[in-house]
């Protein structure tokens, strides 16, 4: 069911799959030109090796490539079962899966502009260092976060259907809320660990971390993280299935 997602994506389109890399490529370009050329934005000694504006190009694709996987299953989450009505009425299906569709749909691009991001990688700043390796470590929390949130919002947009329209607007938010567009120390310290609150901030962080700088992530973190994911997708997960009783009553 994802891959067939993802292949609906561009069926029938001219390019077809090709958009797949091209539309990472022209959103970086763009936010490239604002904040690079128009802005002039500069990571500076926060982020060594970013002395030109293709590093830090580089380094701003790198957070933008998790928060558009992030967007993506978040903002579709609140209408993925009114999206498929006939699994709630006409058959018996396993609907807590629908959320692992949109996720791994959404993993595929992730992994196309991770691909991109390392071929850039090479020719401006050359070989990745040996810890990025580790990256499937801070994939697999992230990815499992956004299955339980998942849930959550998809069993809500069925009994309230403003939760898409809030979501979308939360999404834009923590795109400028995240350490995105400029590193996580140019803020003042007493605002940081509110940053934390946002589920992009530690794995754009870490994941800069390993891949960039060449260090080891922060695995007191990354522990923590990881289990606030594993919290989030049981109580999501139980929350759907208490609900999905009532989902064929408000269709």
């Amino acid at each position: 069911m994802a891959w067939r997602d993802v292949q609906a994506r561009y069926r029938g389109s001219l390019l077809g799959g090709a958009w797949t890399v091209l539309v990472p490529l022209i959103m970086l370009s763009v936010y490239t030109f604002v904040f690079g050329f128009v802005l002039e934005m500069k990571w500076g000694a926060s982020m060594p090796g970013t002395g030109n504006r293709m590093e830090s190009a580089l380094v701003l694709f790198s957070g933008l490539i998790w928060f558009w996987m992030f967007a993506e299953v978040i903002t579709r989450a609140p209408g993925l079962v009114r999206e498929n009505v006939n699994y709630v009425t006409k058959i018996v299906f396993p609907l807590h899966i629908l959320p692992w569709v949109a996720v791994l749909a959404s993993l595929f691009n992730f992994t196309v502009s991770t691909a991109i991001l390392l071929i850039g990688q090479v020719l401006i700043m050359g070989p990745p260092p040996p810890t990025a390796l580790l990256a499937p470590l801070i994939v697999a929390p992230f990815v499992l976060l956004q299955v339980g949130l998942g849930w959550f919002l998809a069993s809500f947009g069925m009994f309230v259907r403003d939760v898409g329209h809030v979501v979308a607007v939360g999404v834009q938010a923590l795109m400028f809320l995240s350490p995105i567009f400029y590193p996580l120390e140019a803020l003042p310290e007493e605002v940081r660990p509110y940053y934390y609150l946002n589920p992009l901030t530690f794995v754009v962080v870490q994941f800069r971390r390993i891949l960039l700088q060449g260090e080891m992530p922060d695995w007191t973190g990354l522990g923590l993280y990881s289990l606030l994911a594993v919290a989030v997708a049981w109580l999501g997960l139980a929350w759907f299935l208490k609900t999905r009783k009532g989902f064929a009553d408000v269709i």
